[in-house]
């Protein structure tokens, strides 16, 4: 047990610690809890994932909660989310300290410029992930939802609020379909 919180807690920091987005650390995690470690399968870390995404807070903090919890109950949870929060926090906290050297340095800003580049190449590996997750299983509802999620986003000046209650529906009368059917039979 105390071996899995060490591995929480270091795995977490240590993405923290490299990427910085969200979407960035869930493509990591998935690599090492599912990948490397074999803790959950692929459609369960989609499951965090999605979780994690409707969950109210920071993406990266709301998975390592449920990845931490899933892997080592309440103790685990406490690991993961130390873990992923305390690298920012330095980072802040030196920020603060060396403000005026940092926001007038050019090759701060060379350095953060070219990061961007790295975060975009995640954020399509995590949607890749994630698509591919939808393509397995051959409903066409959820092309569908993305399709409308896409365009409501893009093109709307509607809150969010409402595209999530729209697709909390949809599971919603998707998930009471399939359970009359399985009755019925």
């Amino acid at each position: 047990m105390i071996k899995k919180l060490a591995l929480l807690f270091i795995n977490s920091f240590m993405i923290s610690s490299t990427a910085n987005s969200g979407y960035a650390i869930i493509s990591y995690m998935r690599k090492l809890f599912v990948e490397k470690y074999k803790w959950f399968s692929k459609e369960e870390m989609d499951d965090f994932t999605a979780l994690a995404q409707s969950s109210p807070g920071p993406i990266a903090v709301n998975a390592c909660m449920l990845i931490g919890y899933h892997s080592a109950g309440i103790l685990g949870s406490l690991a993961a989310v130390s873990g992923v929060i305390l690298p920012p926090f330095f980072v802040m906290l030196l920020v603060t300290f060396f403000y005026s050297f940092i926001s007038e340095n050019q090759f701060v800003r060379f350095f953060i410029e070219g990061m961007q580049a790295g975060v975009i190449a995640m954020l399509i590996d995590v949607l890749i992930g994630l698509f591919t997750g939808i393509l397995k299983q051959k409903q066409y509802i959820y092309y569908l939802l993305i399709l409308f999620s896409f365009i409501f986003i893009r093109f709307t000046d509607y809150s969010i609020f409402y595209l999530a209650i729209i697709c909390i529906a949809c599971g919603v009368i998707k998930s009471l379909l399939i359970k009359e059917k399985v009755v019925d039979k």
